[in-house]
Formats: C-alpha cells, sequence, structure tokens
C-alpha cells in the first residue's frame, strides 16, 4: 500500500489511514508488524516514565482510537487484517509493559519486551487465535494483539524477576 494515496481521501479517511499504519511504519515493505511494533517503543518509553495508569491509559486510549482508525480502513479493503494495519501492534506493545512499572526500565527489558510481543502476536494462543479467525472486524484485529500483549506482560513480569 502506497502512503501516497492518501491525498485522495477525505480528513477523516486520512486520520484513519495515518494512526491505523501507525504513522506509516505499516507500510514497510517486510515485516510491517514487526516495524509497527518497533516504532511504538518511543511511546512505550514515555509511558513507562509517566507509570502504571500513564501507560493503561494510553493502551486504552489507543485501543478505541485504533478500533476507530482500523474500522475506517477496513471499509476499504477486501482482507479483514491487512498487514499494513499496526496500530493493534502498537497497543499490544504497549500492554506488554504494564507489569514492569516499578521495576528498573533497561535495553534488556525493553528488548525483551518487543521480542515476547512479536512471539505471542505471530503464535497466537488462545483467545488470540479465536479473535483473529472469528471476529473479522476491526474489534478482531485489535483484540488479537490485546490478548498477546497480556502474554507478553505476564511473561516479562516473570522475567524481571530473574534478570
Amino acid at each position: 500500500m502506497k502512503f501516497s494515496t492518501l491525498k485522495r481521501r477525505t480528513l477523516s479517511e486520512t486520520i484513519g489511514w495515518v494512526l491505523a499504519t501507525w504513522f506509516g511504519s505499516g507500510c514497510a515493505p517486510k515485516a510491517p508488524g514487526t516495524v509497527g511494533s518497533f516504532c511504538s517503543l518511543p511511546l512505550v518509553a514515555i509511558g513507562l516514565l509517566g507509570g502504571q495508569s500513564t501507560l493503561l491509559i494510553t493502551a486504552g486510549i489507543l485501543f478505541v482510537v485504533g478500533w476507530w482508525a482500523t474500522a475506517v480502513v477496513l471499509h476499504t479493503q477486501s482482507k479483514h487484517d491487512p498487514g499494513f494495519i499496526v496500530i493493534d501492534e502498537t497497543v499490544g506493545q504497549t500492554l506488554t509493559f504494564a507489569l514492569v512499572i516499578g521495576q528498573p526500565v533497561s535495553l534488556t527489558i525493553l528488548l525483551a519486551g518487543f521480542l515476547l510481543f512479536r512471539f505471542f502476536d505471530i503464535v497466537k494462543l488462545w483467545p488470540a487465535s479465536y479473535f483473529d479467525k472469528h471476529v473479522c472486524n476491526a474489534f478482531g484485529v485489535m483484540m488479537d494483539d490485546v490478548m498477546a500483549g497480556m502474554y507478553a506482560a505476564l511473561i516479562l513480569y516473570g522475567f524481571t524477576f530473574i534478570i
């Protein structure tokens, strides 16, 4: 998907596309989900500085905004979860770090959280697999990554006691 096609859309559609692709990171030619997740880390780092409530509020707002933006984009697509929609990865990546507040946050923790989220996003354990396969709308697109983020958060929390 070329980002240049946005100029022909309404303002609402343009905003939806910009957000759904997480400012164009989902338009990466290879591994857009990984690129989108990586491009979410600056937001995560800022959220971590603000504390757990800031991180959770950010994830909640992003979920609602992402749901809307994904619905806008899906309206023009034939696939129910095109790879260039990555705002769901942003929400999941944000949730991954929700339990490590109060722990020293290091590059090791950020890398571990990033890798854990990508693993669970790709593997799609139940109920993420249910949302991915059976809820073929914007809510389903968002929820499978929310579940991946929750799984990653639990493992990352346990990981912080090891290191």
